[in-house]
C-alpha cells in the first residue's frame, strides 16, 4: 500500500474529512508537516478533500524560528496556498504564567490553530504527528503513570484538530519526500535530550528496537489505539454508573456529590476506580486526582464512618454514602490535613528518568552526567549532584512517613524531617507535599528543593553522578 493509500485509509476510518471538507494545514517546515501538505495536496486534487491554506505558529524560541517561518511562507506560495503565520515569544509566556515551555507553546498553538481555522473559514485543522509521534507519547506517558486515558495518547480526531498521519512512519514520510525532492527544515532543538521526548526519540526507542523488539513503535502504537477503546468503553461506562449512584440534585447542595457506596462497590474494580477519579476531579476545581487518591477513597468506603482531604475537596463517608464537598480554592497549592496518610505517594524513580508527582504539582528527574557534566551543572535548590554509586539502580519519590530522618549537609548529625522542616518554617500544610528522593533501602538522598544528604554529596569530581531536579509545573492546576 502506498503512502498516500495509507493516508486515505487513515481519514476514511475515522471520518476525518470529506470532498467538501476545508482542511487548514498546520506547517512547522519540519519533514512530517511538509509530507503533510503534499500529500493533503494530492488528495485535494483527486477531489477527497479541499485546502483552505496553511498556518504556521513562529514560537520565538530559537534562532532558526524567523528564517523558518521565511521558508514555509514561500512553499506555500510555491503551491499556489495562502498562509496565516503568527509569532509570541513563548519563552516569556512561560515566565509569566509560571509553566513549562511545552506546556505553554502547546496552549498557544492550539488557540491560533483556532484562530486560523475561523479565518480561513475552514472545518479542521491538520496536524502532522507520525506513528513515531504517537509511540513517544505512549512511553512518556507510561512513565509518568497515566491510566488508560492518558495511554490512549493523541486521538486521530480531537474537536476540530485531525491527525492524518497517525498510520504513517517518520522514516516513510521522508522516503517521500526525497523521491519528489522536496525540501523541508531542521529543527536543530530535536537534538536537545534535555528534553523528555527527545531522550525518549533518540536514547529509549533505539534501545528498545534494537535490544528487544524492532517493531517496537508498531506494538506502542498499537497498545495506544487499544488504550483509546479502553477509555471510551470506561467512559460509557462510568457515565451510567455515576447516574445510578449520585444522588438527585434535590438531596444535595451545590457544593457537595453524595454517591451509594453499595452501588460504587457492585461495579467492576476498573469502573468503580474510573467513576470515582471522574467525580473527584469534578469536585476538585482543577487540582490533579491522582491514582493514590482514589485509592485512599476507594479503602474509606470500606471502613466506618470517617473522612479525609484531597484535592480541592472534603470526602467523607456518612452511612452508605460518600460525600464529597469542593472547598473553596487558597493560595496553597496543597491540601491539608495528610499527616494521617502515610502512603499518599510513592513513585519509581529510574535513573535515568522522570517521574509526575502531580500531588506535589512538579516533575522529578534522575540524569547520569559525565564528569564534565557534573563540573558544568550549576548547583541549586532544584539541582542536586549525588553519588551514583550510593543509588543502586533506582531510586524512589514519595512523601514523608512517620520518624523520617536525614542528615542535612554541615550539620554534623541526623535530624528529624519533621525538626528540619520546622527549623525551614515549611507551613504546616505544606509538609506532607515535599517531595523526597529516597534509595532503595528507603533512605533519604535528597529533599527536593531544599537539602541533600551527608552521605551522598559528591566530594570527588571523578566520582560517578547522579543529577537530581525538581520543576514546579507553576502552582495551583
Amino acid at each position: 500500500m502506498s503512502l498516500l493509500d495509507v493516508v486515505r485509509r487513515t481519514i476514511r476510518e475515522h471520518d476525518l474529512a470529506g470532498a467538501s471538507t476545508r482542511v487548514v494545514i498546520a506547517v512547522s517546515g519540519g519533514s512530517d508537516s511538509m509530507a503533510l501538505a503534499h500529500l493533503l495536496r494530492e488528495l485535494a486534487a483527486a477531489g477527497e478533500l479541499q485546502v483552505a491554506g496553511v498556518a504556521h505558529f513562529n514560537h520565538r524560541l530559537r534562532a532558526a524560528a524567523d528564517a523558518e517561518e521565511q521558508f514555509v511562507r514561500d512553499r506555500a506560495s510555491a503551491l499556489g496556498w495562502p498562509v496565516i503565520v503568527e509569532r509570541e515569544d513563548i519563552a516569556l509566556r512561560a515566565r509569566c504564567e509560571r509553566r513549562s515551555i511545552e506546556d505553554a507553546a502547546r496552549t498557544a498553538r492550539h488557540a491560533f490553530f483556532e484562530r486560523a481555522r475561523t479565518s480561513f473559514a475552514a472545518d479542521i485543522v491538520a496536524l502532522g504527528h507520525t506513528r513515531d509521534d504517537q509511540a513517544e507519547t505512549f512511553l512518556l506517558r507510561m512513565l509518568r503513570g497515566a491510566g488508560p486515558r492518558g495511554l490512549a495518547s493523541m486521538h486521530p480526531k480531537r474537536g476540530a484538530l485531525i491527525r492524518p498521519l497517525l498510520a504513517c512512519r517518520r522514516t516513510a514520510l521522508q522516503a517521500y519526500l526525497a523521491e519528489r525532492r522536496i525540501p523541508f527544515v531542521e529543527d536543530e532543538s530535536n537534538r536537545d535530550t534535555a528534553i523528555p521526548r527527545n531522550r525518549v526519540r533518540a536514547e529509549l526507542l533505539p534501545l528498545l528496537e534494537a535490544r528487544f523488539n524492532p517493531s517496537i513503535v508498531d506494538v506502542l502504537a498499537d497498545q495506544a489505539e487499544m488504550a483509546r477503546d479502553i477509555w471510551r468503553w470506561l467512559d460509557v461506562e462510568a457515565a451510567a454508573l455515576m447516574r445510578r449512584i449520585e444522588a438527585a440534585p434535590s438531596e444535595q447542595d451545590a457544593e457537595s456529590r453524595s454517591l451509594d457506596i453499595d452501588v460504587l462497590k457492585a461495579a467492576p474494580p476498573a469502573v468503580q476506580r474510573f467513576t470515582l477519579w471522574r467525580a473527584m476531579t469534578a469536585a476538585s476545581g482543577g487540582r490533579p486526582i491522582a491514582f493514590d487518591h482514589v485509592s485512599t477513597v476507594l479503602r474509606l468506603a470500606d471502613e466506618h464512618d470517617g473522612g479525609i482531604d484531597a484535592p480541592g475537596q472534603r470526602v467523607q463517608r456518612v452511612g452508605r454514602r460518600l460525600v464529597l464537598t469542593s472547598r473553596q480554592r487558597t493560595n496553597s497549592t496543597n491540601p491539608t490535613n495528610l499527616t494521617n496518610l502515610a502512603n499518599l505517594f510513592s513513585f519509581q524513580l529510574s535513573i535515568p528518568g522522570e517521574v509526575l508527582v502531580p500531588h506535589a504539582d512538579c516533575i522529578v528527574s534522575a540524569e547520569l552526567a559525565t564528569e564534565a557534566e557534573s563540573r558544568a551543572v550549576v548547583r541549586s535548590g532544584t539541582v542536586a549532584l549525588v553519588r551514583h554509586d550510593l543509588c543502586g539502580t533506582k531510586l524512589t519519590v514519595r512523601n514523608r512517613r512517620p520518624g523520617d530522618r536525614f542528615r542535612p549537609i554541615g550539620l554534623g548529625g541526623r535530624k528529624k524531617l519533621q525538626d528540619f522542616f520546622v527549623d525551614r518554617k515549611i507551613a504546616r500544610q505544606n509538609r506532607d507535599w515535599v517531595p523526597l528522593v529516597v534509595d532503595e533501602t528507603d533512605r533519604i538522598v535528597w529533599v527536593a528543593g531544599y537539602a541533600l544528604d551527608e552521605a551522598f554529596r559528591v566530594t570527588d569530581p571523578a566520582q560517578p553522578v547522579v543529577i537530581l531536579r525538581i520543576k514546579r509545573l507553576g502552582g495551583p492546576a
